[in-house]
């Protein structure tokens, strides 16, 4: 075995040093915890404990990452930008947004009644 750590480590470098070149920052797997971030030749795990922005985003808004500079992340979709050591030491990072997770519209509850029905009853009453 060799001081590099074998040749499948060797591999393992030439494999993630290609994926750098081509594809500077990529989403790899999201769960319920979070998401892999592979930005250049780093692989950075975004937990939403710690990134709520991100919890109820869709995957397809998550995947779609931009780095316009080699410190810098930036998600277009949900206008989230992030810079690369928050996520590497998110203890020296305050939260800085204040806005709720996003939730899924609902549609209107229906009514009681109508303003009609409830004029109707009124002057029955009265």
């Amino acid at each position: 075995m060799s001081s590099a750590g074998g040749p499948g480590l060797c591999w393992f470098r030439e494999i993630r040093a290609a994926r750098a070149e081509h594809f500077p920052v990529e989403v790899t797997n999201v769960s319920p915890h979070g998401f892999w971030l592979f930005v250049g030749d780093r692989g950075l795990f975004v937990r939403f404990k710690e990134f709520p922005w991100f919890r109820e985003a869709s995957v397809r808004e998550i995947a779609n990452v931009q780095l316009p500079s080699p410190h810098h992340l930036y998600w277009p979709d949900l206008d989230i930008d992030l810079a690369v050591d928050s996520i590497e030491h998110p203890k020296k990072y305050a939260l800085v947004s204040q806005a709720p997770p996003r939730k899924h519209l609902r549609p209107p509850t229906a009514r009681q009644g109508s303003t009609k029905s409830r004029t109707r009853r009124a002057r029955a009453r009265g």
